[in-house]
């Protein structure tokens, strides 16, 4: 084939483009889907991506037509779009340049996100005081992301170039996909054997469907349960997921995390240097001070003279022993007074008048007490008498000698007729003896 047939790429995209801006069944398309990958351009642009079940389109609405949307545009939502098919140039690859959008309630994943995020919060996943610390200078870092991609690339690169003496530990872990969110909460409970200070989780940007893994509940658990504090870097910047909330920080990006995880070796070193001029300077400052100290005390008096301290501690030692001396003295003077006195008392000299006292003191005593015991015995005994002459009376003897009697039935006095029957033996005591009869009549 001649060389003159072959054509470029770019003339192939100018083709395509003719076409697609020829047809007119694309210069007027009408189209609903739900959004993705959102961006809100500084220049006021909409980009994001238009899809649905199976297919997707990018999707460009320039500020003209986007300042006219009455409605804050998000991530999962579903609209409804008018617009132009078109080819763009620089990428070969067609989009739609949207005129109008309408909404359309929200994508099912939007709000099982929502819901998701809702329920966690309720039960305290997300609060500050369950969040752990991030140490500022680790020693080894463990990585849960795909082991093939940008996101590891940056994270190592990173950590590489700011402290370079931290190991790092990555565990290769799907994160995309179905089985992502189960590999991932995997990986989170075999680094805790470790022995890590920091554990970061993520990858790199994309749509909600590619970052869905991290919006799972198992995920959001396994993450809030670690011992090892964890940052999570999870898409771009502008991305946010329930990983987010849930770990003890979250990183814009997967560089962000990196930095955040580690110090910067040179602002260590900075710091370092600082503290060592510091040290440098207070050291000096406190050598300064002392030698200050050292040459007042070469130039004083007593250095020059040490023999003038011993004096003094002489002359206070003479001083002190006079007192000392003097004060035994008085003492000892005052003791011997008394002693004299003593000695020359009545009682040191006439020891028998202590006995003497003595002896009246107890036959004094004993008078009181044989007055007393005289007392005590006649108060008993007239308490004895009244109370003979008491039982002297209830005494039943003493009624039987006024002639009375007392009748008894086998040795059980009889008190009443009602206790006896005709045929029984009874015996009476009168004053000298006892009567033995047997009732023959009872009279009431």
């Amino acid at each position: 084939m001649e060389k003159n047939n072959y054509i470029t790429v770019t003339q192939l995209t100018r083709y395509l483009k003719y076409k697609f801006d020829n047809d007119p069944n694309l210069g007027l398309v009408f189209l609903k889907g739900e959004i993705s990958n959102f961006k809100n351009h500084t220049r006021g642009h909409f980009y994001f991506t238009l899809k649905d079940e199976n297919s997707r389109i990018n999707a460009i609405m320039f500020q003209s037509n986007a300042s006219r949307v009455k409605f804050p545009v998000n991530d999962g939502m579903k609209v409804l779009v008018t617009g132009r098919i078109s080819v763009y140039e620089a990428t070969g690859s067609y989009q739609i340049y949207v005129e109008e959008m309408l909404e359309d309630g929200f994508g099912a994943l939007y709000l099982k996100f929502e819901q998701l995020k809702e329920k966690l919060m309720k039960e305290g996943l997300f609060r500050e005081e369950h969040k752990k610390r991030i140490p500022k200078i680790p020693g080894r870092i463990g990585i849960i992301t795909a082991p093939t991609g940008a996101a590891i690339r940056d994270i190592l690169s990173t950590i590489k170039r700011r402290w370079p003496l931290c190991e790092t530990i990555l565990f290769p872990s799907l994160v995309q996909g179905e089985l992502a969110k189960d590999d991932i909460v995997k990986n989170i409970k075999i680094a805790e054997n470790y022995d890590l200070d920091v554990l970061i989780v993520g990858r790199g940007g994309g749509s909600i469907e590619d970052l869905w893994p991290f919006n799972e509940e198992v995920v959001a658990r396994a993450i809030y349960e670690s011992n090892v504090p964890i940052i999570s870097a999870v898409g771009h910047e502008i991305d946010f997921t329930i990983a987010d909330f849930v770990a003890d920080k979250r990183a814009p990006t997967p560089t962000g995390a990196a930095e955040m995880a580690v110090p910067n070796i040179v602002d260590v070193k900075n710091y370092l240097n600082q503290v060592n001029i510091r040290l440098y300077k207070t050291t000096n400052h406190l050598i300064d001070i002392y030698k200050e100290k050292l040459d007042s005390l070469k130039a004083s008096n007593i250095f020059k003279n040490p023999k003038r301290m011993y004096e003094i501690k002489e002359q206070m030692f003479d001083i002190l022993y006079e007192k000392l001396l003097n004060g035994m003295n008085i003492y000892l003077t005052n003791k011997e007074n008394s002693l004299n006195m003593i000695k020359g008392s009545f009682i040191f000299k006439n020891p028998n008048i202590l006995f003497t006292d003595k002896i009246y003191q107890y036959n004094d005593l004993v008078k009181k007490i044989k007055i007393e015991i005289t007392k005590l015995i006649q108060d008993k005994t007239s308490n004895y008498t009244n109370l003979l002459n008491k039982v002297e009376v209830l005494n039943p003897i003493t009624t039987i000698k006024r002639g009375y009697t007392i009748t008894t039935i086998d040795d059980k006095m009889v008190s009443s007729i009602k206790e006896v029957k005709k045929g029984d033996t009874i015996k009476t005591r009168i004053k000298d003896g006892y009567l033995e009869s047997e009732v023959i009549n009872i009279y009431e």
